[in-house]
This record gives C-alpha cells, structure tokens and sequence, in this order.
C-alpha cells in the first residue's frame, strides 16, 4: 500500500511539474520510466519489453529504465532476445543506474550497452559483466572499458573517463531523473530529436523557468510483484524454511489450521523463487531432509540427537544453496542466515515440543482410575504412539516393549507423567517374578 501511494505522488508531482505559469500544461510528449529493481527474472523482461510495446502504442517520446539490479537469472538466449528488442525498438530506450548505491551488474550492466542513452548516479557502480551476450547487430561493447567491465566494476566518473556511457554532461554524474531529462534533451536518436525540456515564462514575466517533460512511473502489478519479491534470495531461502516449518508444526496439531494454509502458501512462494533462482539440487534435498530429522524428536516431544543433527544440516546447507549468477555469486547477507537459522532452532528446540507436551498434558493428580481402563490404539505402537481411551486421544508407550499394532484392543498398565504405559488385551508380555494363577 505505501509503494502505490508513494507511486501515486510521484506521478502527481511529475504532473505538477509540467504545468506552466498560465496554468496549462506543456506540450512535451511524456516520458515512460520503468522501474528495474532486484535480480532479472522472467517477470522483470516481459515488464520491459511490456514497456516497449506500450511506449510504440503511445504518445511516449522514450523509455527510461531504471536500474538497480545485481544481475539477471534467465538464460542467454533470453537476454539477448530482450537486448534486441531495445536496439531495434521505434522508440528511443535510455538506461539510467539510480539512485545514488545502485548497482548495475551482469547482464543488467550490459544493458547500458545496447541502449540509446545511458548514464549513471553518483555513488553507483556497473560492472562484473563476465561474457559479453551477442546481439543481431554483433556482440555486446562498452568500447575502451569492456575490458576493465569484464572483471571488475566502475563508479560513474571511471566509467565516464573510459566512454563506457552513452550520455556526458559536465557533471560527474546524473544525480537524479530530473537531469536524466535535462541531459537527454536535443539529442536526436533514431529519427527524432528528443525535447524533453521546455522554458517557460514565470508568473511575473520576468525570467524563464526550465520545466521537464511529465514522466509517467510504471511497476509491476500486484501479483507480479509478489512473485518477483519471493524470487529474491533472502526472501525465498525465509518463506521455504519458515513454510516447512509451519507445515510440520501443523501435522502434530488436531485438525488443518492457520499454520498450515500459511505454511502451504509459504512453500508454494518459496518453490516458486527456487524454480527461478540458480541454486544446487543437493543442498535443497538437505534443507528438506534437515527439517524430517527434527521432525523425528518433535514427535518424541524433547531435543535430541536429531534436532542436533538437522540444526547442523541445515546450517550447511543454507550456505551452499545459491550458485552463482552472472553478476557473480549469491549469499545471503548474514541477518537473513542467522534471522532464518535462530528461527528453525526456537520453532524446534522450544516451541514445537512444548506444543506436543502440552497437547498430550492433562492434570497427573487424579487419573489412577484409569489404569486398568481399555482402549484401541491410533496407528501403530512400537514403542510410542497414540491411544484412545474413553473418546479422548493420550500419549502412550509400549509395557515391556509389547508393539500393539493399529486398532488393537489395549489396557493400561500404568501412568508415567503424561504418558499412558500399555499393553495389548491379549499376549502381553510377563515379568517372569510375577506368580501365575493356576488354571
């Protein structure tokens, strides 16, 4: 709700902006920006080639994307098919790395290569691009600085000094859109000459005041928004473990509840951020079977050797993950992997088993009467389980190591703390210092 809001301010200022001191508006054509925020995925191309296609359509004299992207995670092929769609778009497309510590890495760095226009804040870097993709017109340049690009990374006065931008102005840098469109005007591209600034007379008449052209702000819709973010690392490393985690807090309560619709739209979300991003098939089967061994101690109610064991796993595990992209290796910052890893330990160290305690727990004082009392066993017992005595479900465990199988007849031998100890109606097993009655 605040990003609409703050969308919807944006674009209100714009429009604000482009009316003149007669009261009317300019004549400026508008211009489309287009926000390219977080790793490159499916979703974010079709937004921008969306952006292209609407721009062609319209009255828009150029598209400015926006970037602020540590790289892509769809394929080669894929794009290069978005970089041929900028280079041969009817509309002038500029790339702009902003605002101030944003980050143009990858493939997202090499989009500054195939478009029009291109320029960078203070304070941002492009760079680590690794292979340069091929286009329909050759392959990707930066010119003197695809070298140094390759491997490292430049802010914007390097890459100035080295021509790796498409845009110079006497600045260092472009600190804000509102000088991207001030610096892009009078430039002709593809046919057109871009007017994005107009003078106008002040209210008095005396001076003239330099107004830019209305700039409309596009974003992902809903939905698509919500499956770019679980896409993030971060995000889909905390949804996938967090929604396991509910899913199995969920099969040790009676009934389908709260915890695991949302533990299932949490895994849904978060196997929909590992389809997307590159990670290893191993360490995800080692998250998954981390969480089964922790499961083990949840049903026996106390932490032990399996909990330990699960806790290490999936420590290793969520290291290891992600692989890397092509602007270079993923790694959950250090607050998400403690943040997800303290979370697990709470949920199974201390939540989880006091929650099986507690479900089982009635008051001790006062239930002698039911040893003796009979019942049928909840799935098979060997040596714990769930029995069913007088319509209500206890905890309970094997007499001298009996196994009851499921829907077998049993008594109750005796009570320990919260654990009924029983034994089958026939068959059970006998202390031999027990006297046998003679037949």
């Amino acid at each position: 709700m605040f990003a609409m809001l703050t969308t919807a301010l944006t674009i209100t200022c714009g429009i604000a902006t482009a009316v003149n001191a007669e009261g009317g508006t300019n004549d400026l054509a508008p211009v489309d920006v287009v926000e390219v925020n977080g790793l490159i995925d499916e979703i974010v191309v079709h937004d921008i080639e969306q952006a292209i296609n609407r721009a062609e359509a319209s009255s828009s004299q150029a598209v400015i994307l926006q970037v602020n992207s540590l790289g892509s995670v769809v394929s080669s092929k894929r794009m290069e098919q978005l970089f041929d769609k900028i280079i041969n778009a009817k509309v002038p497309i500029a790339v702009w790395v902003g605002p101030t510590t944003a980050r143009a890495y990858g493939s997202a760095a090499q989009l500054l290569a195939v478009a029009d226009v291109s320029a960078m804040a203070d304070g941002t870097r492009i760079g680590k691009t690794g292979k340069l993709l091929n286009t329909s017109v050759g392959e990707v340049s930066f010119g003197d600085a695809s070298a140094a690009l390759r491997v490292s990374t430049l802010n914007s006065v390097e890459a100035k000094k080295l021509g790796a931008l498409k845009l110079t102005t006497d600045d260092e840098g472009v600190p804000v859109l509102r000088n991207m469109l001030l610096a892009m005007n009078g430039l002709s591209i593809k046919g057109q000459v871009l007017q994005t600034v107009v003078d106008v007379k002040s209210e008095s008449g005396d001076e003239l005041i330099r107004e830019a052209a209305t700039t409309r702000f596009f974003k992902l819709g809903l939905m698509e928004r919500l499956l770019h973010t679980a896409a993030s690392p971060p995000v889909t490393f905390l949804l996938f473990i967090i929604g396991l985690a509910l899913l199995i807090f969920e099969f040790f309560t009676a009934g389908i509840g709260i915890a695991g619709v949302v533990g299932a739209v949490c895994v849904v979300l978060g196997s929909h951020g590992l389809a997307t991003l590159p990670i290893r098939g191993a360490s995800l089967v080692v998250i998954i079977l981390s969480m089964l061994l922790m499961a083990i101690d949840v049903q026996v109610g106390i932490p032990r050797f399996f909990t330990g064991l699960g806790l290490t796993l999936l420590t290793i595990a969520s290291f290891t993950l992600f692989r890397n992209s092509d602007g270079g290796e993923i790694r959950l910052s250090w607050l998400t992997f403690i943040s997800g890893i303290v979370a697990i330990a709470l949920a199974f160290v201390v939540g989880m088993p006091s929650m099986v305690r507690t479900r089982f727990a009635t008051p001790t004082i006062g239930r002698e009467w039911m040893i003796g009392s009979t019942g049928k066993a909840v799935g098979a017992i060997n040596p714990l389980g769930i029995v069913r005595i007088h319509d209500a479900q206890w905890r309970a465990r094997t007499n001298r190591a009996t196994p009851i199988e499921d829907g077998q007849e049993l008594r109750v031998a005796a009570i320990d703390g919260v654990t009924l100890e029983v034994e089958p109606l026939e068959g059970a097993a006998r202390d031999y210092r027990e006297m046998r009655k003679p037949k």
